[in-house]
């Protein structure tokens, strides 16, 4: 009797430690499964919002983009159309740091579309840039800053 208790006693103790290695990668398999869940969250809200790019746009580069796609865009002839209506206010811009602060039509992503990029050398010009447009877009068209 007292090898059978003893045979007992060795199967509980072998189920305790089966339990416990089972909990312990069950928890494990849970973290991985939260850190999954995690990342393919975070994806989809980068990929709607475009957050960690336009962070680290602003943050780091004192950028600012508009993040639309080539359709989205204008075409050429009017972006160009649009500067040359509203010359006065570009050359506000230019005048803000002439020679760190300017304004051109960028066609080089998307061929026969464009948006307006307005460059400059530090943020105090950035922050003059923005007050004088005042507004999401230039008159309708899409535009950038770019710290160069």
């Amino acid at each position: 009797m007292h090898e059978l208790t003893q045979v007992a006693i060795q199967m509980i103790n072998n189920v305790k430690v089966w339990i416990t290695f089972a909990m312990k990668n069950s928890a494990k398999l849970s973290l991985v499964v939260l850190v999954l869940v995690l990342c393919a969250g975070i994806l989809i809200l980068e990929s709607r919002t475009k957050f960690l790019r336009k962070t680290y746009d602003e943050v780091v580069l004192d950028n600012r983009n508009h993040y639309l796609s080539c359709e989205q865009l204008p075409t050429e002839a009017e972006v160009r159309r649009v500067i040359e209506v509203h010359q006065d206010v570009i050359e506000k811009i230019k005048r803000i740091n002439p020679g760190f602060v300017g304004v051109e039509v960028d066609t080089s992503i998307c061929p026969g579309k464009a948006d307006i990029l307005f460059w400059y050398g530090i943020h105090q010009d950035r922050l003059q840039i923005e007050s004088i447009i005042a507004d999401d877009t230039f008159y309708g068209i899409p535009y950038r800053l770019q710290n160069r």
